[in-house]
């Protein structure tokens, strides 16, 4: 191995470590506030991920957390320009109760403050947790990214409250989905959905949030600030108007 290379996987290194140690301060945060603020047990709670937590202290920045921005103008995952000012990274399971209540009420306010005016770019990761349907959600939603229909598909798979592991994912009921967002080939669709780069690509998206210590859905980097769960929108914009305000200086 060259010097340049051990330098180069010794960075690699380091901010792997720093981001973990970031997300998982942010975990803390959101496990204690979640803990004051919820009088019931913890074993008679479900496993799913943190609700809507206001009192949850914003992390702080991580600069070594902002190099995980891929800025790829091609990114089909990736909405927003790719040289914007804030990046929100977004690791998210489309059975997730709470990643829906992100994307129906918040996502769409997000995108139209922020991302419509240039300020504000969203990137996608599949973080699927919930079994074998999330990852076959997440393997669709790559596949119809192959046609520039991942956000149409998004809003469908997200639009309404869907049950968990009960069918609702199947690849019948996700070929459905894909038609209604427009995929137009169902044939390279379903091609997709079961190649090797699609479960290529969401291993490594996933590995990718294993590797921050992301545990639940939904979780977001802005601009290397980490965000747990289903905050209030005012909590997003906050986030994304520091950020912006931080980056223009």
């Amino acid at each position: 191995m060259t010097v340049s290379s051990r330098s180069s996987t010794r960075r690699a290194r380091r901010r792997t470590i720093a981001a973990s140690g970031a997300i998982a301060a942010a975990v803390a945060i959101t496990v204690l506030a979640l803990t004051l603020d919820d009088p019931a047990p913890r074993d008679k709670q479900g496993g799913d991920s943190p609700a809507t937590v206001e009192s949850v202290a914003p992390a702080p920045v991580d600069e070594s957390l902002l190099a995980l921005a891929r800025r790829d103008s091609g990114d089909a995952l990736a909405v927003g320009r790719a040289d914007a000012p804030v990046v929100m990274i977004e690791y998210s399971d489309f059975q997730c109760p709470f990643c829906g209540r992100f994307a129906r009420e918040t996502e769409p306010e997000l995108i139209r403050s922020y991302v419509d005016k240039g300020v504000l770019r969203i990137e996608w990761r599949n973080f699927p947790v919930f079994g074998e349907e999330s990852e076959q959600a997440a393997r669709a939603a790559w596949a119809a990214g192959q046609q520039k229909k991942f956000w149409d598909f998004h809003q469908v798979a997200f639009g309404e409250p869907r049950e968990r592991n009960q069918g609702d994912f199947s690849t019948d009921k996700l070929v459905g989905m894909a038609r209604e967002a427009g995929v137009g080939d169902i044939g390279r669709f379903r091609s997709d959905m079961a190649s090797g780069a699609a479960h290529d690509a969401v291993r490594k998206d996933r590995e990718e949030g294993y590797g921050l210590g992301v545990t639940s859905t939904p979780a977001f980097l802005i601009n290397g600030t980490p965000v747990l769960g289903a905050q209030p929108t005012a909590t997003f914009e906050e986030a994304v108007e520091a950020a912006a305000e931080a980056a223009e200086k």
